[in-house]
C-alpha cells in the first residue's frame, strides 16, 4: 500500500508540473500579444488596435485640419486609433500632452513642434520611452530624436514667389511676416530673400513675427500700416498670415495697392486668388503629406527601413493655373 501510495504522489507531481509549464507558456504568449509601447515588429504581431498621439503647434489653422484627418483616415483604416492634441501654441502645454499620450501606451506620435529647439525634452522622453516620433510639416532642431522628418519642400515655396514677384513687378518694397520659432517658416523666407539677393529694386523694409495665424497676422499688420510705411508687396509665411494681412489692408481700403503671397494652397487662398485679392500661394500638400507620414510610421513599427528625410514638392498656383487646382479642397 505504502509504494501505491508513493507512485500517486509522484503521478500528481508530474501532473502539476505539466500543468505549471502549460500556464507559463500561456503566460509568454498573452504577453507578446498585450505587451505596447511602440516597438517595432508590434503591428505585425498584434491584432489589437494600436493608438497614435498626434500633437500640432496649434488647431486654428485648417491646413492642419486637413493633416490630421488625413493622418486619421489610414489609422482608422488599418482599425486603430488616433489620438489628437492642440497645444494652442504653447510649447509647455505640448510637452506635456507628449508626457501624456507616452503614459497613455501610444505605439508612436505625430509631432509637429511650437516651438523647433523647445521641444527637446519631450522628444527625449519619447526616446527613453521607446517610442517613435513622427516629426511632420515642420522640423525639429535635434532630428536624432525622430525617426523620420516629412515636410513640404520650404525653401523652394520662397522661391517660388520670390520668383513670381520679380516676373511681375520691375521694382518692390516688400514686408515679410514669418514665425520666428518655426523653422518651416524660416526657411521659406531663406528661400525668397536668396532669390531676391542682387537685385536692390527688391528691397525688404519690414519683417516682423506672428503665429502664423489670421488673428495675430491681422494685428500685426495694422501696426505696420499705422507706421505709415510704404510698401507694395507682402510675404505672409503661411496662407493664414497671407490672409490676416489682407483683412487689415481691406479695414484701411488699401488692399489693391498691395501683391500678397501666402504658402499652403489653401481653399480661403485660392478663393481670394480668384476673386483678385491675392497674387499668389506656393501650395503644399497636407492631405498627401498626412498619408504618407501615416504609412511611414506603419512601415517603421512592422520593422521597414524608412527614409529619415522625406520632401514634399510644393507649386505655386496663381490665376494664370488656378483652374487645375480644387479651389474648394486641399490637395
Amino acid at each position: 500500500m505504502r509504494k501505491i501510495y508513493q507512485k500517486g504522489l509522484v503521478e500528481k507531481k508530474r501532473v502539476l508540473i505539466c500543468m505549471s509549464v502549460l500556464f507559463l507558456l500561456a503566460a509568454v504568449v498573452v504577453g507578446c500579444i498585450f505587451y505596447g509601447g511602440g516597438r517595432r515588429g508590434e503591428k505585425a504581431d498584434s491584432h489589437r488596435p494600436l493608438k497614435f498621439g498626434a500633437t500640432y503647434m496649434t488647431m486654428n489653422n485648417p491646413y492642419f485640419t486637413a493633416l490630421n484627418e488625413s493622418i486619421r483616415e489610414v489609422v482608422e483604416a488599418n482599425g486603430d486609433i488616433l489620438l489628437t492634441r492642440d497645444p494652442a501654441q504653447d510649447q509647455i502645454r505640448q510637452n506635456a500632452q507628449i508626457q501624456e499620450m507616452l503614459d497613455e501606451g501610444v505605439a508612436g506620435i505625430f509631432v509637429n513642434p511650437v516651438d523647433w529647439k523647445e521641444i527637446t525634452p519631450a522628444l527625449q522622453a519619447c526616446q527613453e520611452a521607446g517610442v517613435p516620433v513622427f516629426n511632420v510639416d515642420t522640423d525639429v532642431e535635434e532630428p536624432q530624436y525622430v525617426a523620420t522628418v516629412i515636410q513640404s519642400d520650404n525653401y523652394q515655396a520662397g522661391v517660388q514667389c520670390a520668383r513670381d514677384m520679380m516676373s511681375k513687378c520691375d521694382h518692390a518694397r516688400i514686408v515679410i511676416m514669418d514665425h520666428y520659432n518655426i523653422r518651416s517658416t524660416l526657411q521659406r523666407v531663406q528661400g525668397f530673400l536668396d532669390t531676391i539677393q542682387g537685385y536692390p529694386q527688391y528691397e525688404v523694409v519690414a519683417e516682423r513675427s506672428t503665429t502664423s495665424e489670421l488673428e495675430v497676422a491681422m494685428e500685426v499688420m495694422k501696426q505696420i500700416l499705422d507706421t505709415d510705411l510704404k510698401f507694395d508687396v507682402v510675404l505672409g509665411g503661411n496662407d493664414p498670415t497671407a490672409l490676416g494681412a489682407l483683412a487689415a489692408l481691406q479695414m484701411r481700403h488699401v488692399e489693391d495697392q498691395v501683391m500678397i503671397y501666402g504658402i499652403d494652397g489653401s481653399p480661403d487662398s485660392k478663393a481670394m486668388i480668384q476673386q483678385g485679392y491675392m497674387e499668389g500661394t506656393s501650395a503644399q500638400q497636407p492631405i498627401q503629406m498626412g498619408r504618407i507620414s501615416a504609412q511611414a510610421a506603419y512601415d517603421y513599427l512592422d520593422g521597414k527601413e524608412i527614409e529619415k528625410d522625406i520632401v514634399v514638392e510644393v507649386t505655386l498656383i496663381t490665376r494664370e493655373n488656378l483652374d487645375g487646382f480644387d479651389i474648394d479642397g486641399w490637395q
